[in-house]
């Protein structure tokens, strides 16, 4: 089923073409992620088909299946200020959303008739499986608070509440900007997971590539203003980009020996030409535009030489450090070694900041000493990123730090040549930081880090903003960075490819130091998991292809009798629940655990109920 279509879609900013004739097709069930550097026209292609700006073109087209119901995850989300999280939330006129929010502001205000006049209507609707699915990604993604004002909260959250408001909606269409940023690793393999349902049908941006593999069916790539289609995961994307870009090497080299050789005809030629020799300088034009529509990939290469470092170089003594009631390091001792590689895993708030800023000071301890070696020189790549006048040039930002880098062997560069190599063209380097993209103003971020000649990089959160291929050539160089590296993202890939053990922030004070990769570590908790969940019964552990074999009349009615039995036995402990629910409406933590494990038995009984058809139609 067709949902949307772009046909011929271009469009441009002045003289900039973003893309150009380029044709999309979304069908139901596709999940494709579209792939580019920054500033190529992403977040531009996502506002077209979600129907906020128009196709440029003469024969250009977008057409949107009728009564489509599309939702729209922004980098930066509009709400309203003095809106309330819940409000916000579930701003729906969906009957059963309205109730469960009503439900939940009853709850909120401990108002017993109205909670009572709320789970009426919430069974009315048979919409406790709806209650329980909003519990669920709100706890998931920690939104705690649904009183609270949108205007209190920070950056991130308000990128939470904008996830949960669409995902509660259970649009036809997702449509997803960067959707893991100011996520923690647990929020994205939970999101990861819920958007892999074949019943979804999304259209997103994201650097997260394992995000990409796992969630994506369909790779899209802008490049150069034109789309390619990949039908398959990131892998196979990566294997056909590869293909791709050698035939296009290929062909250019052979473009570049007939246009050197047409070149030397072209010159040798006298003045007064005849029919012959103007067809063939035609030949020669058209040659040479083709050559020039084909672009070298911009490589960022680097080599700047960072300071000598010493034996001694940073050492946690039994620290200890917490807010208020929150402890959130409790004796923990460290000593780091040369070149060492460090991965900083933990869910938001369990203080991986706070670790980071110990470190490099910012910090004291409540008890114990952390000690800096006299040669440790940190690079400190935070959050919060640049912090220069939106009116000021790219080159004069990198000229306040240096006007030459020095590098291997003796060699320099001017900062004009280091923002070359950071992807700054010449004509970019004079546009002032008002004019970049968020991604390359943290890639502008970087390079201030990196030519101050660290020998000790702390990178907070990193990823961010990033698209995949400067992600890939940082990998490269931090990879070869010979000094320490601490580094704290939500991005699994990234913290794989660069960390050889992990710190893991477990809550209340424990610190565990694990020697691997973070994925080896899920894999162990992932194992352990599943042994203790062998151990017990499971609800429907018998796989349903045994089930549904070829079986006697007689098993098949005790089969259809047995289910029958079960779902009874389950919509008396649902009414059970229901009724405790009503008798206890003054308890407000009650009330919340019951409305989940009436929503839980809702979720049975409708896997019985398809259970019992299966066996009915056997009859």
């Amino acid at each position: 089923m067709n949902y949307i279509q772009v046909e011929n879609a271009s469009i441009s900013y002045g003289e900039k073409v973003l893309f150009q004739d380029v044709n999309l097709l979304i069908n139901k069930g596709d999940r494709i992620a579209l792939v580019a550097k920054n500033g190529s026209g992403k977040s531009t292609f996502l506002r077209l088909i979600g129907g906020e700006i128009s196709p440029e073109g003469e024969n250009a087209k977008l057409s949107i299946r009728k009564d489509l119901n599309i939702a729209y995850l922004r980098q930066e989300p509009d709400f309203h200020r003095d809106m309330s999280v819940i409000d916000t939330v579930m701003d729906s006129d969906i009957p059963a959303i309205q109730a469960v929010k009503n439900y939940e502001l009853a709850v909120a205000k401990n108002d017993p008739d109205a909670i009572n006049d709320c789970v009426t209507k919430i069974e009315d609707l048979k919409a406790w499986d709806i209650e329980a699915k909003v519990k669920e990604i709100l706890t998931r993604l920690k939104i705690d608070d649904l009183q609270q004002s949108i205007g209190s909260l920070s950056g991130g959250q308000r990128r939470r509440v904008a996830l949960a408001q669409i995902l509660i909606q259970n649009p036809d269409v997702l449509i997803l900007d960067e959707p893991t940023n100011h996520l923690d690793i647990e929020m994205i393999e939970w999101l990861e997971e819920y958007l892999s349902s074949p019943n979804l049908t999304l259209f997103m941006v994201t650097h997260d590539r394992y995000f990409l593999e796992r969630v994506c069916n369909v790779i899209v790539e802008l490049d150069e203003g034109h789309f390619y289609h990949i039908r398959g995961s990131y892998s196979d994307y990566l294997e056909k980009r590869a293909e791709r870009k050698s035939n296009q090497a290929v062909r250019n080299e052979k473009l570049n020996k007939l246009f050197k050789k047409e070149l030397e005809w072209v010159r040798r030629q006298p003045k007064a030409r005849g029919t012959k020799a103007k067809s063939r300088i035609e030949q020669f034009q058209k040659i040479k535009e083709e050559k020039q529509s084909f672009k070298h990939e911009s490589v960022m290469k680097f080599h700047i030489v960072p300071e000598r470092l010493g034996s001694k170089i940073a050492e946690f003594h039994n620290v200890s450090k917490g807010f208020g009631h929150k402890n959130l390091i409790q004796n923990f001792s460290y000593k780091f070694k040369k070149n060492e590689r460090v991965g900083i895993a933990g869910v938001n708030g369990s203080g991986k900041s706070t670790f980071i800023n110990l470190l490099t000071g910012a910090l004291r301890p409540d008890e114990g000493k952390v000690i800096i070696g006299e040669t440790v020189r940190f690079g400190y790549y935070n959050q919060e990123g640049l912090d220069v006048s939106e009116d000021k040039r790219v080159i004069d930002v990198v000229r306040d730090i240096a006007e030459y880098i020095p590098l291997d062997k003796g060699h320099k560069l001017s900062a004009e040549q280091l923002l070359e190599r950071f992807l700054f063209p010449r004509p970019q380097q004079q546009v002032f930081i008002s004019q970049l993209s968020g991604g390359e103003k943290r890639r502008l971020y970087l390079l201030t880090i990196l030519i101050t000649n660290p020998n000790f990089l702390i990178l907070d959160e990193p990823t961010n903003d990033l698209d995949i291929i400067t992600l890939n050539i940082l990998e490269d160089y931090l990879m070869e960075f010979p000094g320490c590296l601490v580094i704290i993202t939500h991005d699994r890939y990234f913290m794989d490819k660069l960390t050889d053990h992990i710190f893991i922030l477990e809550g209340e004070g424990k610190v565990k130091d694990f020697n691997g990769s973070y994925s080896e570590w899920k894999s162990r908790q992932q194992l352990a998991l599943e042994e203790a969940r062998k151990e017990a019964e499971t609800f429907g552990a018998q796989p349903k292809e045994k089930k549904l074999k070829k079986a006697p009349e007689q098993i098949i009615k005790n089969n259809v009798k047995r289910i029958e039995k079960k779902i009874a036995e389950k919509e008396e402990i649902k009414a059970k629940y229901s009724e405790e629910l009503n008798a206890n409406l003054d308890n407000l933590e009650l009330l919340n655990e019951l409305s989940v494990k009436i929503g839980e038995v809702v979720k049975e009984i409708t896997i019985l109920e398809e259970e019992w058809e299966e066996w009915v139609e056997q009859l």
